[in-house]
C-alpha cells in the first residue's frame, strides 16, 4: 500500500439542526439537511471516477452506524477525532499515513460541483510537498500532503471558520519553505447566495444533471426570486 494515494472526504453525519447552519437560518433546517445530504451524494458520485482510495471521515465520531445505515457498508469509514477542525484534520492525516498511504488529500463536503479534473490535478501533484485549494470565502476546500512532507502544525493556531484561514495557512507554508501546488479557487456552498451562484454556473455543465441541481430546479421559486435579469436570493 506504500505507493497508494487516498482521499479523505470530511462529512458531518446528516441530522436536522446539525449541518449547514447558515443555510438553515435562511432556508430552514429541513431544506438545509436535504441539500447537504445531496451534496454528499453528488460528491461521492464524482469520487467514484477517481482511481485512488477513498475514506469517509465522519463527525461526530460516535455516528458511524447512522452513516452506514444511510450510505451502506461499501465505503471505508474513519471517525474524526479532535477538539476542533484543525485537530480532526491533523489526526485524519496521521491515521491515513499510519496505514501506509504515500499521498493523502482531505476535501470538504461543501463543494458538490467540484470538477473531476480538479481532483485529478490535486492527486497528480507528486513533485509538491503539499497541495491546497482556496475557497472564495477565505478558507480552503482541499489540502494534501505526502507522507514525508506532512506538517502537523499547519493546523494549529488557525481561527477556523474565518476569512483568514487560507492566508494564515499559506504563511505557515512560506515559513517552512514548503513547495505548494496551488489549485484554482472554488466556492463552498454555505449560504443562500452560494446556492444561487452554484445554480447559475451549472445550468449547462455536467453537474446540471446532479441531485443538487434537480432540487434547485424544483425549488427555485422558493429558494430564489426571479428579477428579470436572473435569480437573486431572498436577503
Amino acid at each position: 500500500m506504500s505507493d497508494e494515494k487516498c482521499i479523505l472526504l470530511f462529512v458531518k453525519t446528516p441530522a436536522r439542526g446539525k449541518v449547514k447552519s447558515r443555510l438553515a437560518a435562511e432556508l430552514g433546517e429541513e431544506s438545509a439537511l436535504h441539500l447537504y445530504e445531496n451534496f454528499v451524494l453528488d460528491m461521492l458520485d464524482t469520487l467514484k471516477g477517481v482511481e485512488h482510495r477513498l475514506k469517509i471521515c465522519f463527525f461526530p465520531p460516535d455516528s458511524e452506524k447512522q452513516l452506514t445505515d444511510w450510505l451502506g457498508e461499501g465505503y471505508a469509514y474513519l471517525p474524526q477525532r479532535g477538539s476542533d477542525l484543525g485537530e480532526r484534520m491533523k489526526n485524519a492525516f496521521l491515521a491515513a499515513f499510519a496505514e501506509g498511504f504515500s499521498r493523502v488529500l482531505i476535501i470538504g463536503s461543501d463543494i458538490p460541483d467540484i470538477p473531476y479534473a480538479l481532483l485529478n490535478e490535486a492527486l497528480a501533484s507528486d513533485t509538491a510537498d503539499a497541495v491546497i485549494g482556496p475557497s472564495s470565502d477565505g478558507g480552503y476546500y482541499l489540502i494534501g500532503f505526502t507522507r514525508h512532507s506532512f506538517l502537523p502544525d499547519i493546523f494549529s493556531g488557525i481561527a477556523w471558520g474565518t476569512d483568514t484561514v487560507f492566508e494564515k495557512t499559506m504563511e505557515i507554508f512560506a515559513e517552512r519553505r514548503s513547495n505548494v501546488h496551488l489549485l484554482p479557487q472554488w466556492q463552498d456552498v454555505d449560504r443562500l447566495r452560494d446556492l444561487r451562484e452554484l445554480f447559475a454556473r451549472n445550468r449547462d455543465s455536467q453537474f446540471a444533471e446532479s441531485r443538487t441541481m434537480a432540487i434547485l430546479r424544483e425549488n427555485q421559486e422558493t429558494f430564489f426570486q426571479y428579477t428579470g435579469r436572473g435569480f437573486t436570493t431572498h436577503q
